[in-house]
């Protein structure tokens, strides 16, 4: 499994977002330049979130982009399926019913079972406060 750019884009969005939420919308061009990432390609991210109802936007000159929900209601597994799709690491497993001819009798199912719950288990498990968290403690790390 590899998380493409759009995923991690999105993470890192949705991330900025809740690291700078000061009660007023976060323009694109300022997540663009902490981030490293062009605006434009924030844009097309932020279409997608914007219409799954991740994120809300304000028009205008003093508009821009805001977290829908506290950073607790995101889990880093939904912001991933929205951007990339599946999680699954075959397709036999994307649906709750497999569909899959040989299912019966494939020897590998057993494995691609146990890749998907862990994959599951950790992306399912945190959500974008954790995030934040991790972010923050990030400053206070040194050594002597």
């Amino acid at each position: 499994m590899k998380i493409s750019t759009k995923g991690r884009y999105a993470l890192r969005l949705m991330l900025d977002l809740a690291l700078h939420d000061q009660e007023k919308p976060i323009r694109l061009k300022d997540v663009a330049a902490r981030q490293g990432i062009s605006v434009k390609y924030l844009e097309s991210i932020a279409g997608v979130l914007a219409k799954a109802g991740y994120i809300r936007s304000l028009r205008g000159a003093q508009g821009g982009y805001f977290l829908r929900y506290s950073a607790e209601q995101y889990k880093v597994g939904d912001i991933l399926r929205l951007t990339e799709g599946s999680m699954a690491p075959v397709d036999c497993l994307e649906t709750e019913e497999n569909h899959c001819p040989r299912a019966e009798t494939c020897t590998t199912l057993r494995l691609w079972k146990e890749l998907d719950t862990a994959v599951k288990s950790v992306i399912d498990h945190y959500t974008l406060a954790d995030l934040v968290t991790w972010e923050k403690q990030k400053g206070n790390e040194y050594i002597i």
